[in-house]
């Protein structure tokens, strides 16, 4: 699949400034959610992802807590980000990590516009079909790098606070079937990294997504198809499809024509709506396309420069108060920023250096 030419079609590798395809993670993030359980994280990190031994035991990022977390081998389409299954599911007993410096991240609650939202998406959708970017050759690996932060309650003895921690780097790489790759986050993993490894298709893999319908209707059929079969189904229908989409448009490198198709499907779920100012990891005002977990009571925001209409990254953001929950309104529970995407030639590469 390749994507439509434009007038200045860009190299295959790129920084933040020189337009980039609107896509992961997810990653995953990440993730990223405060939906998913613990024990569905153990789960899947059992059946799909190893880790060196010597990964560092901690709370998992919340960019890697999505709604959905579906199996590879059913062409999952949310959850499994780049290095999202790979990080230890096991969390101290203290809730501890050595990035959380709080106070809890906060903001404005941008207004939701309900009716902005399928006109934004339509133009988000051109603008990305228009974006020319290189097919990757077999045997090289997608480039991901970001800046990540995420939010959530530590408890020290009897107090229980909200914190955040600081906003730090994330750089992946995966194959291109997602079977072999390498993640280096602060905090998550030492210095060096460590392996992210699979015998199945990771979902979100460039072949997996390479291979999805680009009509929206048929692609939206088979997100929700998908999200039903594994969702955590507290979580509504809706609101898991939405973020099975995100997954696969943050963390991960679509074809310009499927990352079209993706905002096309999204514009035909309910409850979608438009946000006229929200903010990026690195402080970068954009327009968001946002939809809220009504029984969670956050909205997942996904940001756009305002002029290009390129994807920046993506928040979390606490709009309501829900009972028990230690987030008040405003809270990011999750923040990110993509700086960097870049096809390269093998694991663990600098993108600009030779293999």
């Amino acid at each position: 699949m390749n994507a439509s030419p434009s007038h200045q079609p860009h190299p295959a590798e790129w920084t933040e400034t020189q337009g980039l395809l609107p896509c992961v993670e997810r990653d995953l993030p990440a993730g990223r959610h405060q939906f998913h359980k613990e024990q569905l994280m153990a789960q899947i990190h059992e059946d799909l992802r190893t880790t060196r031994p010597e990964a560092p035991k901690r709370r998992p990022n919340p960019f890697l807590r999505r709604t959905v977390l579906l199996p590879a081998a059913a062409l999952a389409l949310a959850g499994a980000v780049a290095g999202g299954l790979a990080l230890t599911s096991g969390a101290p007993d203290d809730g501890r990590t050595a990035l959380a410096t709080g106070p809890a991240l906060t903001t404005t609650v941008g207004v939701a516009d309900a009716k902005g939202a399928p006109r934004l998406l339509d133009q988000i959708s051109l603008a990305a079909a228009d974006t020319s970017t290189p097919a990757p050759r077999k045997g090289q690996y997608i480039y991901i790098e970001s800046q990540v932060a995420s939010t959530y309650p530590k408890t020290v003895g009897d107090t229980t606070t909200v914190v955040s921690e600081e906003l730090h780097p994330r750089r992946v790489w995966n194959s291109l079937d997602g079977k072999d790759g390498w993640l280096i986050e602060p905090g998550q993993t030492g210095d060096e990294g460590i392996t992210l490894a699979s015998k199945v298709r990771l979902a979100g893999a460039y072949d997996v997504l390479a291979a999805l319908p680009t009509d929206p209707d048929a692609l939206l059929r088979h997100i929700y198809r998908e999200s039903d079969a594994a969702r955590d189904h507290e979580v509504p229908r809706d609101q898991a499809a939405f973020v099975a989409i995100g997954d696969l448009l943050t963390e991960s490198y679509p074809p310009a024509e499927v990352s079209a198709a993706l905002y096309k499907a999204a514009a035909k779920i309910p409850g979608v709506v438009a946000v006229k100012d929200a903010v990026d990891a690195m402080g970068r005002h954009g327009v968001a396309i946002a939809r809220e977990d009504t029984t969670g009571g956050e909205r997942v925001e996904w940001i756009f420069d305002k002029k290009t209409l390129r994807f920046l990254g993506e928040r979390i953001v606490v709009v309501k108060s829900v009972a028990d929950s230690p987030f008040k309104v405003g809270t990011v529970t999750f923040t990110s920023a993509i700086t960097r995407r870049a096809v390269v030639d093998a694991n663990q590469q600098i993108p600009g250096t030779a293999g």
